[in-house]
């Protein structure tokens, strides 16, 4: 756990210059819109270890995947998030000396990310290397309210001199990925122009022939009054700028402001892209920085006014809950049914892939709650719209009959995960997505989409699972070998509890959505028979015998699921044995020690009695959380809202407490040490469950919301709201009870 951050109940602070830990303060105050992003890298040059990170929604490069071996069905590439154009860049010298924290001594810093009002704010003084000193103030925001533009404000006052200050705003195309391989560039130069004030650099993928146009308008103002400088402006392949150079006085405030527009070909014809986002600067600067802060700050009031959850008593739970929501809305708005939740959203590169198991396990339960009915329909029609390619991935591995395996990463419906153990094996994604639609009809009673979509899904998913189990003659049931269950700690194993329980569930639902149709929507149902060349009468009998005769193995003489066959015959130790230098264990065992250890990266067995929970009493819930917790090491960002939740169902509120902070402060404080790689964007839903549906127990039963909340001894009370059935329930709890309205 590393902490350097101030605690705030609406902001997000770093005071003073943390150099060491500056690349995971660039992922931390990342910001974004959800048609684009930016790290917090600084406008000025920067020669210190940075990641530079620009990112452009939908936008990816197929990079071929680097193995010395290859395996029929393998992905063809791995799905990397770009680098897009550098839009943030201002080059300053000071009396001819550049600007660069690397070089220069820094005092009075903050950085500030306001999340009520949507805006990163950098403040710091800055001695040059001649002993000049000036006084700096950096602002910037991707407009919510424009979702095309952004803006920055970038003053600048001489504390001990007068002299010459140089501003060089700039658009630069020509950059690449941090994790390139043999620092390949992914982006070729498609134009380039530059005028007084203004510039536009357009660039376009290799391969995929994305195209991202960015382009700038200039103001500059001092002492508050706008001038109008000399501007010395120039371009060149993937490069525009401008130069403004002018005396200051001491004490005077030199002021740089920056409009862009972002744009990509997803939304414009390549004719007319550049002129877009020309367009969208000049709206920019038309509308002016502050009525543009001031409509970012109406657009963020919405979105508080239904997601934000208020903690009396606690700021570091409170800010660490309006952190995650923070990054859940700025990742995804819901715009574009192209659109889905990157793992790492816009803070950072790695992973690749924009849709996860993750948006259907732990996302569309916060978008159902805090957004309109019809951004959680589209999640799931996101799904639908790669039926096809579901069905082709499943293909590649021998399976038929119109049998589909949804990719474990993906951009475009393929799969794109270089690892051979989550591309073949980490077959569980089946079955969140199939509970996705089970939970989105359970939670909206939208049992239209069943008609219109979701059965399509649910049938290839399901003939997936029954060509996917075989027949054991030893044992006299359906067993299912070699897969990865969500503890990517155990590789390649056989009767994967989790996986196994979820491949009987998906063929019982998909059998019971079957008769809905036939009762509610015949005509559709008789297209799809047709179109699907569905034979219900030899399909339904299978899955049927694989429902009753599916093993799922269970220690005999207890409720213990057991995790995989042969879990029980390792050397079973709780975590709570493993020294402190040896944590966390990803960073320091090799993958081999790994396996052969009993630890858990992430829950398992409990992920099901989590979905399940309906399924299994209490007792049965407790002895498996009992048992398997204390083995879990929580190195996926995926396990402490599980944990949490089962825990507060079992009254154990000191351990829903522990993992509440692990998983809401998981990027705060780095727990895994990982933050400078990008934030866990996933699984800050499950902060947002951990209290909605962990310590304030809401559920849906028979259509209706029950709750059954708790409040921890950390807390004076607690309030968050939820939409259910077009309406707004409002759940306060305090030491006096419980309060529940519309």
């Amino acid at each position: 756990m590393i902490q350097y951050l101030t605690t705030h109940p609406w902001k997000i602070i770093e005071e003073g210059f943390k150099r060491k830990h500056h690349r995971s303060s660039e992922s931390i105050f990342s910001i974004g819109n959800g048609r684009f992003g930016q790290r917090a890298n600084f406008e000025e040059d920067y020669s210190g270890p940075t990641l530079q990170g620009s990112y452009v929604a939908g936008v990816y490069y197929p990079d071929k995947t680097r193995v010395g071996w290859w395996k029929n069905g393998y992905p063809e590439y791995f799905a990397k998030v770009l680098n897009s154009v550098n839009w943030i860049g201002i080059r300053i010298k000071v009396e001819g000396e550049d600007v660069d924290f690397a070089k220069c001594i820094t005092s009075n810093f903050r950085r500030e990310l306001n999340m009520r009002e949507g805006y990163l704010v950098r403040t710091f003084d800055l001695e040059m290397p001649s002993g000049k000193i000036i006084r700096a103030e950096a602002k910037r925001f991707c407009s919510m309210a424009d979702d095309e533009t952004a803006a920055i404000r970038y003053a600048i006052t001489p504390l001990n001199f007068t002299g010459t200050i140089r501003f060089q705003p700039y658009l630069d195309g020509d950059v690449k990925n941090h994790d390139s391989n043999y620092e390949e560039k992914f982006w070729e130069h498609v134009h380039s122009a530059s005028s007084p004030a203004s510039g536009v650099v357009v660039c376009r993928t290799r391969k995929t022939e994305f195209d991202v146009a960015a382009a700038m308008r200039i103001q500059v103002e001092l002492n508050g009054k706008e001038i109008i400088p000399t501007y010395h402006h120039s371009h060149a392949d993937f490069f525009a700028e401008n130069n403004i150079e002018r005396e200051v006085h001491q004490g005077e405030t030199m002021v740089l402001y920056k409009y862009v527009g972002l744009v990509s070909s997803l939304n414009y014809s390549r004719e007319e892209l550049a002129n877009a986002a020309q367009k969208a600067a000049e709206r920019a600067i038309k509308s002016g920085f502050d009525s543009m802060l001031k409509m970012q700050a109406e657009s963020w009031s919405k979105i508080w006014d239904l997601a934000d959850i208020v903690i009396e008593g606690d700021d570091e739970a409170q800010q660490a809950i309006r952190f995650n929501i923070f990054h859940m809305n700025q990742t995804y708005t819901g715009e574009d049914a192209r659109l889905n939740i990157g793992p790492k959203g816009f803070t950072g590169e790695k992973y690749g892939g924009s849709t996860y198991w993750d948006t259907e396990a732990y996302c569309l339960p916060f978008y159902m709650s805090t957004k309109d009915q019809k951004v959680a329909r589209q999640l799931l029609v996101y799904r639908y719209n790669q039926l096809d390619k579901a069905i082709e991935n499943a293909q590649k591995l021998g399976f038929k009959n119109g049998a589909a395996l949804y990719p474990m990463v993906t951009m475009n419906g393929e799969e794109c995960h270089n690892e051979w153990e989550i591309t073949f094996e980490e077959i569980h994604r089946n079955g969140a997505i199939a509970y996705g639609i089970f939970n989105y009809i359970r939670y909206t009673g939208d049992e239209k989409y069943l008609s219109e979509f979701g059965w399509d899904v649910l049938l290839g998913i399901a003939r997936f699972w029954s060509q996917r189990v075989h027949w054991s003659k030893a044992r006299q049931q359906y067993v299912m070998h070699g897969v990865t269950g969500p503890n990517e700690y155990e590789n390649n194993v056989n009767n994967n509890w989790y996986t196994s329980y979820f491949a009987k569930w998906c063929l019982q639902y998909t059998i019971e959505a079957m008769e809905l149709l036939k009762s509610q929507y015949p005509d559709a149902y008789g297209a799809k028979v047709a179109r699907y060349a569905f034979d219900e009468t030899t399909e339904v009998k299978r899955w049927k015998d694989i429902i009753d005769n599916m093993y799922l193995g269970q220690l005999e003489g207890t409720e213990i699921r057991i995790q995989h066959d042969g879990f029980m015959d390792k050397e079973l130790a709780p975590a709570s044995a493993l020294s402190e230098s040896e944590r966390p264990i990803n960073q320091h065992w090799s993958w081999d020690r790994i396996l052969r250890s009993c630890y858990i990266k992430q829950a398992d067995v409990l992920q099901g009695l989590y979905f399940f929970e309906d399924h299994f009493s209490k007792e049965v819930i407790r002895e498996n959380f009992d048992f398997y917790e204390p083995m879990t090491v929580h190195e996926s960002s995926l396990s402490p809202c599980v944990h949490s939740i089962l825990a507060a169902l079992l009254g154990q509120e000191d351990k829903a407490y522990e993992m509440y902070m692990r998983t809401s402060r998981l990027d705060l404080d780095d727990y895994n040490h990982e933050a400078h790689e990008g934030l866990h964007i996933t699984s800050m839903a499950g902060t947002w469950m951990s209290i909605v549906q962990g310590f304030g127990g809401m559920r849906v039963n028979n259509g209706q919301l029950t709750f059954n909340p708790i409040l921890p001894k950390q807390w004076k009370a607690y309030s968050f709201n939820v939409l259910f059935n077009g309406k707004v329930v409002k759940v306060a709890v305090n030491k006096d009870g419980v309060q529940i309205s519309e």
